[in-house]
């Protein structure tokens, strides 16, 4: 069956299954769903729900053990390590909750190595102009080190857009985070992700978080308990 050209992500009787000598733990139990373009979506669940799993296996980190996951209109569930690099690069923007910066180089640095490793014209004006939107324009020459975990988060944030992709995926983006700090990091995720018009997938616990998306895709043992799409003035479908 071919992938929905409708849907930007669209998952399958996706399963994940790891086994341990004569143990077998089924992490993901036939997961579907479609995500359409442009839709900021939550995934939210217990611990050991499955939530960093599917994402994972969203962005071709892991293999699944069954079903497929497609992005935008390819289908990357086995592709080769060298094809995934590729999705990785062209259709994929990640925001890890560790921020995942390099301490040896500057926060403009950092948001322009995905730029040098893939792309051939210049990239610095565009990583000036993201660090800006994020309200670094005076901490760009500055290391991780020399910055907060809000600053360096916003750095992550502008790393993850730089190449302007069609999917954001962001776990636990603002879990480091205290509360006044995570709700700037998550206005400015916001805020960037209408600007650049993507599609936004975030792995979160936070039912704080969950009231800004527009769909809440809850897991529970592994399998999807409930998928709802959600005004601001509660559930509208």
């Amino acid at each position: 069956m071919q992938p929905d050209q409708n849907a930007i992500i669209e998952v399958r009787g996706l399963t994940k299954t790891l086994r341990s000598g004569s143990t077998q733990v089924d992490i993901l139990k036939g997961i579907d769903f479609q995500i359409p373009p442009r839709q900021f979506a939550v995934i939210m669940g217990p611990s050991g729900s499955g939530k960093s799993t599917l994402l994972g296996l969203l962005a071709g980190l892991d293999t699944p053990t069954g079903g497929t996951v497609s992005i935008d209109g390819e289908e990357i569930s086995r592709y080769s390590e060298d094809a995934l690099s590729r999705i990785r690069a062209a259709k994929l923007g990640f925001v890890f909750q560790s921020y995942q910066l390099i301490p040896t180089l500057t926060a403009l640095e950092n948001v322009l190595l995905p730029h040098e490793l893939h792309a051939k014209d210049d990239g610095r004006p565009r990583a000036e102009a993201l660090l800006s939107s994020v309200g670094l324009a005076d901490r760009m020459h500055h290391y991780p080190v020399q910055l907060s975990g809000g600053e360096q988060q916003r750095v992550a944030l502008a790393r993850a857009f730089m190449l302007r992709p069609p999917v954001i995926l962001a776990d636990e983006p603002t879990g480091n985070l205290d509360s006044a700090t995570g709700a700037r990091v998550m206005e400015l995720l916001l805020d960037l992700n209408r600007s650049e018009g993507t599609t936004l997938v975030l792995v979160t616990h936070d039912p704080t978080l969950a009231e800004l998306a527009e769909r809440k895709i809850l897991l529970r043992d592994g399998r999807v308990a409930s998928d709802e799409l959600i005004h601001r003035d509660g559930v509208i479908a």
